[in-house]
């Protein structure tokens, strides 16, 4: 399937013109499961040589509700309510990773979902799991998505770390 999933411009994970933002784009590899590939530059250590935990939070963050976002028409915009974070092994910065999101259940206005950090070699590294609510109909009906820049963006749109 692969489908590319929409980014907007200025969130920190996936925002195509947020200067210090991660560029992370998502596709979805099935129904209910997203995927993105990254090399997390040295600038977001903590230690050196390894990812900042809070980044790599705010990575398993955006893949567990990307999961449960759907795609086209049927988009569903979530707040995570609760991340649990498992922290396995150091995530190394300038390597490529390998993030995953899986959706679980959906209960009314709430729902579950997993996430993981892999490297090349296929061992996790860290692991999540999130409970979303709903975004409000009230504030997506007031949101302007298309001021938000929520779109598809080709690959030479986005802004490079470098």
């Amino acid at each position: 399937m692969n489908s590319l999933q929409p980014s907007s411009l200025r969130c920190f994970v996936c925002g195509v013109q947020n200067p210090i933002g991660l560029h992370l784009r998502f596709f979805e590899s099935e129904p209910g499961e997203v995927v993105a590939d990254v090399i997390v530059p040295e600038n977001y250590q903590g230690y050196p040589g390894i990812v900042h935990g809070g980044i790599v939070g705010a990575m398993l963050d955006e893949v567990a509700g990307r999961s449960q976002m759907g795609s086209g028409d049927a988009t569903r915009f979530m707040f995570t309510a609760r991340l649990n974070i498992r922290y396995r092994k150091n995530v190394p910065t300038g390597e490529l990773l390998r993030l995953v999101g899986k959706a679980g259940e959906v209960k009314g206005r709430t729902a579950s979902a997993a996430s993981a950090i892999y490297n090349q070699q296929g061992n996790i590294l860290a692991e999540a799991e999130a409970i979303l609510v709903n975004v409000p109909e009230e504030m997506i009906q007031k949101t302007d998505l298309e001021e938000l820049g929520w779109k598809i963006y080709p690959e030479e749109s986005i802004t490079t770390l470098d």
